[in-house]
């Protein structure tokens, strides 16, 4: 039997998150993001995790505990991360709300942006930053180069 190069129910781009505690993390991304836990694998001491997934949406996340000596690092040992993952929702602010009151930090309020959607940022208890968004209408490419003329206008932005 030959293997499909993509396996069954996942894209091409998979995030894969390194976490401190991951098990804490997926209770987070369930309990949060309705993450569904597809799989588990544990690290040698029993305790840690050394691979998960899990389905968000129609889409799966990978993530694992940080093991600094094969060089996954979380957030935290780095001081901070480069990446944000973004998310559409259903509903942004209902999610926003339960993400902020199970631990996660604002870091932009949610608000209707120049591009079509309500959006805001924060960062989970893990150190990881999301975005997430429902999006609210299509512009054509003129009505968001004229939308985003606008909002950089009111940033001092040229």
């Amino acid at each position: 039997m030959t293997a499909k190069p993509i396996p069954e129910g996942f894209h091409t781009i998979t995030p894969h998150l390194n976490v401190r505690n991951a098990a804490a993390a997926i209770d987070f991304y369930k309990n949060v993001f309705g993450a569904k836990e597809i799989s588990r694998m544990p690290g040698p001491d029993g305790k840690s995790i050394m691979h998960a997934e899990l389905k968000i949406g129609d889409s799966v996340l990978m993530l694992c505990d940080e093991y600094p000596e094969f060089g996954c690092r979380s957030p935290q040992q780095l001081n901070g991360t480069p990446v944000t993952v973004h998310l559409y929702v259903p509903n942004v602010d209902d999610l926003f709300q339960r993400a902020v009151a199970a631990g996660a930090q604002t870091l932009m309020p949610v608000q209707d942006m120049f591009w079509g959607d309500r959006y805001g940022k924060l960062k989970d208890p893990f150190g990881h930053e999301w975005s997430i968004a429902t999006h609210q209408r299509d512009l054509s490419p003129a009505e968001m180069q004229k939308a985003a003329a606008e909002a950089m206008a009111h940033t001092g932005c040229k």
